[in-house]
């Protein structure tokens, strides 16, 4: 059971004989909603088969995991979780930018920005207190912000209106660590622009922080 952020050459990797069932869920685009996908997992495991339920990155992180594996405990099915990459280390790496610095970020800070309601953004004054350089220090902390392409101008605005300068380096990037990865570079107030003039197909993430310039 795949989700759509799962590389095809992974996908290509599974011997013929194994049943593949897509499960994944894009903004706007969902195969099955999350209830549907863990009853899935449920049924098939009683019948006595293995199932691996395949994620594109770290299924820690933003990624429903403790929704899958509590369903399996509370039916007694055994589970194993293995670690992967969370997709801002893997971009971050990738495009040759680093999360932490010590001149610049002693901290980093992961962020959906599945933005659905008032109720549900994050709390912006205090990712902007986190972010900002204080008067006595250059370091800030590191956002990350996941899912959030088609929200690139909101999130921007958003971390300004609370106090973030405008001039805060900013670097969008496009499927990470694949042959297909491109990086936008750009800063709080010119980013939102610059995106929108490239043929990005996401998923992306956007790295907020004095470490994209640390960039090579």
């Amino acid at each position: 059971m795949f989700d759509w952020l799962v590389n095809p050459d992974i996908i290509n990797m599974i011997p013929s004989h194994v049943e593949r069932v897509f499960v994944g869920k894009k903004c706007g685009q969902h195969s099955m909603q999350q209830a549907d996908i863990c009853q899935l997992m449920v049924e098939v495991a009683l019948t006595g088969k293995n199932i691996v339920r395949l994620k594109g990155g770290d299924p820690a992180i933003f990624a429903r995991a403790a929704e899958e594996c509590d369903i399996l405990a509370k039916h007694q099915i055994d589970f194993a979780i293995v670690p992967g990459i969370t997709a801002a280390s893997g971009a971050s790496a990738y495009a040759g930018i680093p999360l932490t610095h010590r001149e610049c970020a002693q901290s980093v800070r992961f962020i959906t920005a599945h933005l659905k309601s008032a109720t549900e953004e994050p709390n912006w004054q205090a990712l902007v207190a986190g972010a900002s350089c204080s008067p006595s220090s250059s370091i800030g902390e590191t956002l990350v912000f996941y899912m959030g392409l088609k929200r690139i101008g909101t999130i921007m605005q958003r971390l300004e209106t609370h106090g973030l300068k405008a001039s805060t380096p900013v670097a969008v990037i496009d499927q990470a660590s694949t042959a297909q990865q491109q990086v936008c570079i750009g800063t709080l107030e010119n980013i939102a622009q610059r995106v929108a003039e490239q043929n990005f197909q996401g998923p992306a993430v956007t790295i907020v922080g004095e470490v994209v310039n640390k960039r090579h």
